[in-house]
C-alpha cells in the first residue's frame, strides 16, 4: 500500500475490481476488511479476495503476510528484498529485442465497468515498464509514441471515473507519461518537441494537484534549458522546482532539486551560489530515508547522481581536479546495472580528466564509454557529450594528428544509429 500510495479504501475498491473481472460481479470488500488484514486480526482472506489481491499485487497471499489455517503458529514468512517479483520479470521483459522493437501498453481483456483504482495500478505499471525500457536502451520515437498513448488512455479513463480522487490519480498518471514521452526527446537530443509535451504534462500535473508531478516536470524544464544553453531559464526552472511542496516535505526531492539548480547556476557563471546549493543538496540528501518506496521517475537519484552531478558542477566553474573526483565517487556508487549512467559519468570523468592537461589518459577514458554500452546505440545526449569531448580535445591536443586519431578510432560506434 506504501509502494503504491493506496488508502484502505482503494485498496477495498481495485480487490473489488479485481474479483469483478472474474467472477463477473463487483466485490464486496469494505474499508474495514482491509484494517482487520493490517491488523493480523484476519489472516487468511476469503479464495476470491485472495485471488484479487495476487492480481492486484502480483504476489502471493503467503508473501503478503498471509497465514494458511493450520499455520497461524509458525512465524509469518518475511517479505522478499524486491516485493514484486511479477512487475520485476515484467520489466526485464520489456526491454529485450522483442520489445525494442514494438511497446504496447497493457490491455486488460476485459475492462471493468467502473473506472477504478485498478486501473491507476496497471497504468503505473505501464509507466515502470516505459521507465526500465528507458533504462536499458535511452530516449527513442517509439518510447516517445508510447508513452503518448499511455497518456491518452489515462485521459479517456478519467472521464470515467466515478471518484475524484481516482480523477486525480489519472490526470497524474497522464502527466507522468506525457513527461517520460517529454524525457525521451531531452535523451535522444531532439530538443524540439519536448517543450511542448513538458507545457502539456505540467498543465496535466496542476489537474492532478500533484505537487510531485510538478516537480519532476520542472526538474526536465531545467535540464531542456540547459541542453538549449539557455542557463537562465535553467536556473528559472530549477527554482520552480524548489518551490513545490513536494520539496519541502522531502529531502530526496529537495536535494535533487538543489542540485539541479547548482548545475544551472554553475552554467550561468555564479561559482559561489553553485557551490552552496550543492551544499544543500548533500545536507538534504543525508536527511533522505532512501529505503523508502519512491516514485519511478526519482529512483535513480542518490549519492551517485549527486556525485555525478557535483562533477558537472566543479568542471563547469574551473575545478577540473574536484570534478574528476567526483566522477570517481559516482563510478563507484553506481550500481553494475545502470550501464547509461555509467557511460555518461565516464564521460564526464574523461572531460574532467582532459581539462587538467592529461590528454592520453582522457582519451583512454573516454574509450570506456564506447565498451561499456558495449555496441548499443549511443543516446543523443551522450553524442553530444562525447562531441563536447571532441571539440575540446581539438582545442587542447598539442597536435592535431592526437584528435584525428580519436575520431577516426570511435567514428564507428559514436555515428547515430
Amino acid at each position: 500500500m506504501t509502494a503504491h500510495q493506496m488508502s484502505a479504501p482503494e485498496l477495498a475498491d481495485a480487490v473489488n475490481d479485481a474479483i469483478g473481472d472474474f467472477t463477473g460481479k463487483t466485490g464486496t470488500t469494505s474499508e474495514r476488511t482491509v484494517f482487520r488484514w493490517l491488523s493480523g486480526e484476519n489472516q487468511w482472506p476469503q479464495e476470491r479476495q485472495r485471488r484479487a489481491l495476487e492480481a492486484v499485487t502480483g504476489l502471493d497471499a503467503t508473501a503478503l503476510g498471509f497465514l494458511p489455517r493450520g499455520k497461524r503458529n509458525t512465524v509469518p514468512p518475511a517479505l522478499p528484498k524486491d516485493p514484486d517479483v511479477r512487475r520485476r520479470k515484467f520489466c526485464s521483459a520489456a526491454t529485450g529485442t522483442a520489445a525494442a522493437a514494438v511497446i504496447p501498453l497493457s490491455t486488460p481483456s476485459s475492462r471493468p465497468s467502473r473506472v477504478g483504482t485498478s486501473d491507476v495500478i496497471r497504468l503505473r505499471d505501464d509507466v515502470e515498464r516505459l521507465v526500465a525500457l528507458d533504462a536499458d536502451r535511452g530516449g527513442h520515437g517509439r518510447l516517445e509514441r508510447a508513452a503518448l498513448a499511455g497518456a491518452d488512455e489515462a485521459l479517456g479513463l478519467q472521464k470515467q471515473s466515478t471518484t475524484q480522487r481516482v480523477r486525480q490519480r489519472l490526470f497524474a498518471l497522464a502527466s507522468d507519461f506525457t513527461a517520460t514521452a517529454a524525457w525521451s526527446l531531452i535523451d535522444a537530443g531532439q530538443l524540439d518537441g519536448a517543450g511542448r509535451h513538458l507545457d502539456r504534462a505540467l498543465t496535466l500535473a496542476g489537474l492532478a494537484q500533484d505537487p510531485e508531478m510538478t516537480m519532476q516536470v520542472w526538474n526536465l524544464r531545467a535540464m531542456l534549458a540547459r541542453q538549449r544553453k539557455q542557463y537562465a531559464e535553467a536556473v528559472a526552472a530549477s527554482q520552480a522546482a524548489q518551490a513545490t511542496t513536494i520539496v519541502r516535505r522531502s529531502p530526496l526531492h529537495a536535494s535533487l532539486a538543489h542540485a539541479r539548480n547548482a548545475v544551472g547556476l554553475a552554467h550561468n557563471g555564479d561559482k559561489r551560489a553553485a557551490l552552496r546549493c550543492l551544499g544543500r543538496a548533500e545536507d538534504a540528501l543525508a536527511k533522505a530515508d532512501l529505503a523508502q518506496p519512491r516514485s519511478t521517475w526519482i529512483a535513480f537519484y542518490g549519492s551517485a547522481e549527486l556525485h555525478s552531478l557535483t562533477a558537472i558542477v566543479r568542471d563547469v566553474v574551473g575545478d577540473p581536479a574536484e570534478a574528476e573526483a567526483a566522477s570517481h565517487r559516482a563510478l563507484a556508487a553506481l550500481p553494475e546495472s545502470y550501464r547509461r549512467n555509467r557511460a555518461h559519468t565516464t564521460a564526464r570523468l574523461a572531460l574532467a580528466q582532459l581539462h587538467q592537461g592529461d590528454i592520453e589518459q582522457a582519451c583512454a577514458t573516454s574509450g570506456d564509454v564506447f565498451a561499456i554500452m558495449a555496441g548499443a546505440p549511443l543516446p543523443g545526449r551522450m553524442r553530444q557529450l562525447l562531441g563536447d569531448f571532441q571539440r575540446d580535445l581539438i582545442a587542447r591536443a598539442p597536435s592535431a594528428h592526437i584528435a584525428h586519431e580519436w575520431t577516426d578510432r570511435y567514428r564507428t560506434e559514436w555515428s547515430p544509429s
